[in-house]
């Protein structure tokens, strides 16, 4: 794995970590795990939040985006992008302020891989719109985990129930899948894959080298 060093991985300095993949690749577990190891590690304080959520707003879109009702593809994406804007404003950007390290799981890549790629709306209108909802402010590190799309599924089905967008066909997910390793492609100057079909250990192992890599570079 080869990853290049970016230049706001300094001391005291506020980092965004961001976590995606399709569903069922094991972020929830990864980013606990990753934020426990940081928290031993550095002298940081590290903040977990989340897309859509992180904000009182945030959680109440995060239950009509994922709940039952069924919403049009425009809505929807503008519903993620009002969520993206109080996040940026309330949350992660006072914490960057304050020198914190946040693990997201999912940001901007989600929406291109998902309404992008998977409900076929334009790739030049979500990156205006995610242009607008977080000020230009971009991961400094995104980590992708990269899993199988059947693996995923079959995970998630072990849970006890399925969100909305969970309950999207085959090839739906298959057509996510497709965008965030498109999207790896374009931006690897921030993406960085990890193989998410592994054990959970091997999986948080990469994930500690490749950002050892990167606050070490």
């Amino acid at each position: 794995m080869i990853v290049e060093p970016l230049e706001r991985f300094s001391p005291g300095l506020g980092k965004l970590i961001v976590f995606e993949g399709i569903e069922g690749a094991g972020k929830t577990t990864q980013i606990q795990q990753t934020s426990d190891w940081l928290r031993s590690w550095l002298s940081q304080e590290v903040l977990i939040t989340r897309e859509p959520g992180g904000t009182p707003l945030g959680e109440r879109l995060r239950e009509v985006l994922l709940g039952d009702s069924w919403i049009y593809d425009t809505p929807e994406l503008l519903l993620y992008a009002a969520d993206r804007a109080q996040h940026i404003q309330a949350f992660i950007q006072p914490a960057l302020k304050a020198g914190k390290i946040i693990l997201c799981d999912r940001f901007t890549d989600s929406t291109l891989a998902y309404q992008g790629y998977g409900r076929g709306l334009s790739l030049d209108l979500i990156h205006q719109l995610n242009q607008i909802a977080t000020q230009g402010i971009q991961s400094d590190v995104t980590l992708w985990l990269d899993v199988d799309v059947e693996t995923g599924l079959k995970r998630m089905r072990q849970r006890a129930s399925a969100d909305r967008m969970e309950q999207e066909d085959l090839a739906f997910h298959h057509r996510v899948q497709q965008g965030f390793e498109s999207l790896s492609h374009t931006y690897p100057e921030r993406m960085i894959r990890i193989d998410a079909n592994l054990p959970e250990d091997r999986v948080q192992a990469q994930i500690r080298t490749a950002l050892k890599i990167r606050m070490n570079g």
